[in-house]
Order: C-alpha cells, then structure tokens, then sequence
C-alpha cells in the first residue's frame, strides 16, 4: 500500500493564498491582525520571518478560521486558555448565518475590528456596552432577548471581578438585572 505524502505548506504561502482566495486586501489584512501593511507584504514576500509571536499568528489563524497549530511557527501558549461560553455562542451565530470571519469583521468600523479579532479568538471578553453588543448581535441576527442574556452573564462577570460575591447578593442583583431588562428592552 502507497502512502501519499504531505507537503506541508509555507505559512507566506497559506496566507497569500487566503488573501488572494477571499479578495482581502494587504491593507485590510493588517488592520485586522494588529500589524503594519509593510509586515503583512514582507511576510508574503518571506523578507522576513512567518511571525513566531503567538497573538500575531492567533489573529492571523482567527482571520483564515484555521487553528494556530496549523502553522509550523505556532508554538502552544503554557498558560491554559480561558474559552468563554459567550464568545463561543458568537462563533455559532458565525456558522449557523454561514458569515465569514472576514465578512463579519468588514461589518465593523476598522479600528473596531482588530478588537473583534481578539474577541473571537478568546484574548478579550465580549464588550460590557450593551450598544457595542447589540451591534454583534444585530449583524449576526441574535435576537434581542439573547443579547440581552449575552450581556447579563457578562455584567455579572464583571461584578463577580470586582469582588461583589452574586449569589449572596442575589436579591440586589436580580432586582438590579430586572430593571435593566426593562429599560433595554423599551430601547431596542
């Protein structure tokens, strides 16, 4: 029996290929990533080095929707990674309305989107504004009620955060939470 053989491919050749595959400019690449238009040409270009740094190549993978491990360069980061249930529900609204990552992040301003970025792939926790939130919300096609939920678990991480223990409060923060929804809702 014959096995086939794997080529690994570069990683310069894996994004130049994703870039040229969904028509994403250089430009808007590299603000997506965090990085400068110069190192995103000089990475394909392979004047320099695939990057080694694990945040630039968890943004790059987040992008491509590829894990980080495919890229040779990528090495497992010792701390465990927290992974949010909130921001894994945003990843199933991404699959279920079948929206690229690219496509969902060209639906943000650009110095929104590298904030994005960082959201999906678990560095930072879902925004506590509840407008910035219905914004993700609004172009996934979450409804109200559940972005509503999305931000109350967030809210009470916050709390929980800051040393408010919630369930011995539970009484205050319910109350708290009721009259938030109230207000939210007559708003959205």
């Amino acid at each position: 029996m014959k096995t086939k053989q794997i080529i690994q491919q570069k990683s310069s050749e894996k994004l130049a290929v994703f870039l040229e595959k969904n028509a994403l400019h250089k430009r808007d690449f590299a603000e997506m990533i965090g990085v400068t238009l110069s190192y995103v040409y000089n990475l394909i270009d392979e004047t320099v080095s695939f990057s080694t740094r694990s945040t630039t190549i968890e943004r790059i993978a987040t992008v491509m929707e590829v894990e980080p491990d495919e890229f040779t360069e990528y090495k497992i980061p010792q701390e465990p990674i927290f992974v949010d249930e909130t921001v894994e529900i945003i990843k199933e609204y991404l699959k279920t309305n079948k929206i690229s990552v690219v496509s969902f992040l060209k639906s943000f301003p650009r110095k929104k989107r590298l904030e994005i970025v960082d959201i999906l792939r678990g560095a930072l926790p879902l925004p506590i504004d509840y407008k910035e939130l219905q914004l993700i919300g609004k172009t996934l096609n979450i409804p109200n009620e559940e972005v509503y939920s999305l931000w109350e678990k967030r809210m009470k991480q916050v709390l929980e955060s800051a040393g408010m223990n919630v369930y011995s409060n539970s009484a205050l923060v319910d109350s708290m939470f009721e009259c938030a929804k109230k207000q939210i809702m007559k708003i959205s």
